[in-house]
């Protein structure tokens, strides 16, 4: 295996990922912390579970902005409490996350060396090349969401969401496609993981996620079939 460097493979849906076991060292963006001390790690010396936890927070940082708008504009109970739940889950993993980061290399977790952290302006709102909704399982990664991998919030807009009209079709759309960013950064994570805890919590994600998807599609459904043929 190539040392130094990801070898990186093709999930169906064409995002590239790590191999299992293999180590993760992106280049820094421009403007952004890079060489031998970012993060206060080697260059090429970062694992996987490294990689993931500096991706994972800033990506949860946009659900959690997500949860707390919908908890002021959503007019369904429904919806409130799914974004307190998200709001409340998201924040105590990444606590968790950040205490790992130090206890396992020394350092403070570093800002997602890009553009917009968690926030892409001009993203799509997960839609498909007609304007459809994917709303398929929740383990699938590449039902017709419109995402990129590398950036944690691809598929997500908070300003858009801020102004849109119909505020809780569009909070459905857009934390449909963040939850299935979420799924497969946590499904392709657990292949490498070298903590068997931040393995057991990966899992969990995928698994609350996927639930927290399969039940927003079905509110989706039920609330505004029209957009679904359109």
């Amino acid at each position: 295996m190539a040392t130094g460097a990801a070898l990186l493979i093709l999930t169906p849906a064409g995002h590239a990922v790590p191999a299992p076991g293999s180590t993760v060292s992106p280049a820094p963006a421009a403007g952004a912390p890079g060489g031998p001390g970012w993060g206060g790690m080697p260059m090429g010396s970062r694992s996987v579970d490294a990689h993931f936890i500096v991706m994972m927070i800033p990506h949860h940082e946009g659900a959690i902005a997500m949860a707390e708008l919908a908890l002021q504009r959503s007019q369904r109970p429904e919806i409130r409490t799914l974004a307190e739940r998200i709001r409340t889950s998201q924040s105590r993993e990444n606590g968790q996350m950040r205490r790992w980061y130090r206890q396992w290399y020394g350092a403070e977790v570093p800002s997602w060396p890009g553009p917009g952290r968690a926030w892409g302006p001009g993203m799509g709102a997960g839609m498909g090349p007609g304007g459809g909704m994917g709303l398929g399982s929740g383990s699938g990664s590449g039902s017709g969401m419109g995402m990129g991998w590398g950036m944690p919030g691809f598929g997500t807009s908070l300003e858009a969401l801020r102004h849109a009209p119909d505020f809780d079709r569009t909070f459905l759309e857009q934390m449909i496609a963040h939850h299935r960013m979420g799924v497969m950064m946590a499904t392709h994570a657990q292949w490498g993981s070298l903590h068997p805890v931040l393995r057991d919590l990966e899992a969990a994600m995928v698994r609350v996620q996927s639930e927290e998807i399969d039940q927003m599609a079905r509110w989706y459904r039920q609330w505004f079939p029209s957009s679904l043929s359109a």
